[in-house]
């Protein structure tokens, strides 16, 4: 059980953490971790993606529903073509591309669009379209990457990735303690993003992705809850954090919709700044009640 003797005893010991700043990213009118949370829409132009309610079956319908999640309160859109799922079919750049770029001129005037890919490619032709973040879901090409998102001025969203990409099914630490093990994954990564002209920085602990040693349901989802409650000791880093929020269908079953709005209540009080959900209503609903409620 999630207690507060627990949520307590994390305050204490890492107190230190909590008292850290850290930085804003800053894309234009939007900004991150300036104390407001802020909800980031996604909207999957693959059918293999995990969260069926994400799946816009044409570019219209990726275009309709990312302007329904902005109507809802999403200042930024997650825009993807490939399912980060180890087993989906793979598609290729020129692929992405065709789907990506008419939806990305179509809706870039209205909020701020991020492209989800590890395809440099795919980098460029939707930052030249007008997508102003980079959700970078590989390494392979990562200075690459970084050269691109610096030569428009756009945002990274950097994710937890230790292969070629999140498609090669990799592990996470397991200890009872996994946040110094990412603070010593992105570290090394965040220099060399500055190095090579990046500025605006969020990082991704990839609780949204495929691990090999995560297959039981429980075990995953006791690893994300672990994660999205102790976001804060991340803060060492400097940047602000985001996090995809879990759907658990195994706890929540016929009622998995209202799980990331359980996990968003989470992430808020572990110290989450950027929030990528799939229920962009329900999850401002509760960061809202969060806001304005009292309990002291």
């Amino acid at each position: 059980m999630i207690s507060l003797e627990d949520l307590s005893a994390l305050r204490e010991r890492f107190a230190t953490d909590l008292a850290l700043p850290v930085t804003p990213v800053r894309l234009g009118d939007l900004v991150i971790a300036d104390g407001a949370p802020v909800l980031m829409g996604t909207v999957n132009l693959s059918r293999a993606s995990t969260y069926r309610e994400s799946i816009a079956v044409s570019q219209e319908s990726a275009i309709r529903k990312a302007r329904v999640q902005v109507a809802e309160g999403a200042q930024v859109v997650d825009l993807g073509a490939e399912s980060s799922t180890a087993r989906a079919e793979r598609v290729s750049a020129d692929d992405q591309i065709a789907a990506l770029v008419p939806v990305i001129e179509a809706i870039a005037a209205e909020t701020v669009v991020s492209v989800e890919t590890y395809e440099p490619a795919v980098v460029r032709k939707g930052l030249a379209a007008g997508a102003q973040i980079l959700n970078m879901t590989g390494r392979q090409h990562e200075d690459e990457m970084f050269t691109l998102a610096a030569e428009y001025d756009a945002g990274v969203v950097l994710c937890f990735v230790e292969h070629d990409n999140v498609r090669d099914a990799g592990t996470v630490s397991m200890e009872a303690d996994p946040m110094p093990h990412l603070v010593d994954h992105f570290g090394p990564r965040l220099a060399r993003a500055r190095e090579l002209g990046v500025e605006q920085v969020v990082i991704d602990p990839g609780m949204g992705f495929y691990y090999a040693n995560l297959v039981d349901p429980t075990a995953r989802v006791r690893h994300q809850t672990r994660v999205l409650a102790q976001s804060f000791r991340l803060r060492s880093l400097g940047v602000p954090v985001c996090n995809a929020l879990p759907h658990a269908f195994d706890l929540f079953e016929d009622e998995f919709r209202k799980a990331e709005g359980f996990f968003a209540m989470i992430a808020q009080l572990g110290g989450t700044h950027l929030f990528r959900t799939h229920e962009v209503a329900h999850v401002r609903a509760v960061l809202r009640a969060m806001g304005d409620l009292s309990v002291g």
